[in-house]
């Protein structure tokens, strides 16, 4: 999965899968696993924790 400055924007916030899903027209499955792409190629353990990596590095 290439990060798109929609994906990239996803792992911060806050919101539920769902709602995250409904604001961009994905399926929520689709959203996990983009989350989860996200989170392993930052080698994090939630999202959470990848948001704070991508802020210390100056991607987000």
């Amino acid at each position: 999965m290439s990060m798109t400055a929609g994906p990239c924007e996803w792992p911060r916030s806050s919101a539920p899968v769902e709602e995250i899903a409904n604001r961009v027209a994905l399926t929520p499955g689709t959203v996990r696993n983009y989350l989860s792409s996200a989170v392993g190629k930052v080698g994090a353990a939630n999202r959470h924790e990848a948001a704070r990596i991508a802020r210390g590095r100056g991607w987000i």
